[in-house]
């Protein structure tokens, strides 16, 4: 598993989303665009979730104070590994 400390090192422009270090995956690299952390949507609501945060106030401030925060070009991304992880009816 790849760490913080370590992507600092090799990219120390990158940002990263203070709180969330477990839910840090990798890199995404883009044409004509810096590399930027990678993070695992499902894995953020889970900690926002221990946190005390019902899954609907989790998606909430997933949506307005996490992916909603643009800070430049090495802005992190975010992938949802499991869509349907918090569904019931699974297609």
């Amino acid at each position: 598993m790849i760490t913080k400390d370590e992507l600092a090192e090799d990219y120390p422009d990158m940002l990263f989303c203070d709180g969330f270090d477990e839910a840090l995956i990798g890199t995404v690299s883009r044409f004509g665009m810096e590399t930027v952390a990678l993070y695992d949507r499902t894995k953020i609501i889970e900690v926002l979730m221990r946190g005390g945060l019902s899954w609907e106030a989790a998606e909430e401030h997933f949506s307005f104070n996490i992916i909603g925060a643009w800070a430049g070009e090495n802005t992190p991304a975010f992938a949802e590994m499991d869509p349907w992880e918090f569904v019931d009816d699974k297609p």
